[in-house]
Formats: structure tokens, C-alpha cells, sequence
């Protein structure tokens, strides 16, 4: 029997399947203050920590600690561990030290931090902001007329 020009065989599928793509998510807590910066990378209910690392950790002054580039050092060697233990995207949270006295900015590292991990290959979901509000609790420290020189 002949096929007419309009009846024509299915074609075969030429192209593999591609493997379904597993990735692996994390949240980075990145602490950002004057004096330091801490990156933390735990697994999406926070309970259990993969790479850790300070800026104390990768300069030797301490004035250096807080600074951008130790920042972008601890960002890489946290991301070098997160990357071996499968982790491939991470949500990132900044806090700053906050609270009735301290400053509710982050530092100068936590920017430099975040541009670190992108660059290392892993994929920034979420950046939220989580520094400690103060719920009207204790009073502010410096008196009535406030800290004088």
C-alpha cells in the first residue's frame, strides 16, 4: 500500500533526553558589621551548617576584618566548601548588628560577599534582609541629653 503525500510516517524522535537537572539549595547568613563579616551556608531548614568562614579568618590585622576583600576571600572558601557537599543555588540573608544600640546597616563586606558567591558559580535566589528590630524594649543608653564629647 502507498503512503499518499499528505499521509507520512511519524518521524522518530533524533534527540536524547536530557537528565533532569538536581539542584541543591542553601541559605547563606551573612553577618555584616563594622568589625567583621561572617558567611554562613546552612541547608534550607537552617539546622545544619556546610561552610562556614570570617574575615578574621583570611586577613592577619585586625582592622582588615570588615574590610570588602576579606570578605570576598571568605566568601570564596565558603563557597568552595558549599559546592563540594552538591549545594547549586543559595538564598541569602544579610544582618547587621541591630538592635537598640547597634547600627541597622550592614557593614562594608556584605555587598562585596554576595558579587563573591555569584562569581563562584552558585545561583542567588532571595536577598532579604533580616537585622534585629528593636520592639520598643530597653532604653537607649547616653541619658536624657544623649552621649557628649
Amino acid at each position: 500500500m502507498a503512503l499518499k503525500k499528505s499521509e507520512s510516517k511519524p518521524r522518530e524522535q533524533k534527540y536524547e533526553r536530557r537528565k533532569p537537572r538536581t539542584e541543591r539549595w542553601g541559605i547563606a547568613h551573612i553577618y555584616s558589621s563594622y568589625n567583621n563579616t561572617i558567611i554562613h551556608i546552612t541547608d534550607m531548614t537552617g539546622t545544619e551548617s556546610l561552610a562556614r568562614s570570617s574575615g578574621g579568618q583570611v586577613v592577619k590585622s585586625h582592622r582588615l576584618e570588615s574590610s570588602p576583600t576579606a570578605a570576598i576571600n571568605a566568601a570564596k572558601l565558603v563557597a568552595e566548601n558549599a559546592k563540594e557537599k552538591g549545594i547549586t543555588g543559595i538564598h541569602v540573608r544579610i544582618r547587621a548588628p541591630g538592635g537598640h544600640n547597634g547600627p541597622s546597616n550592614p557593614g562594608p563586606g556584605a555587598q562585596a560577599a554576595i558579587r563573591a558567591l555569584s562569581r563562584m558559580g552558585l545561583k542567588i535566589g532571595l536577598i532579604e534582609d533580616v537585622t534585629p528590630i528593636p520592639h520598643d524594649g530597653c532604653r537607649k543608653s547616653g541619658g536624657r541629653r544623649g552621649r557628649r564629647p
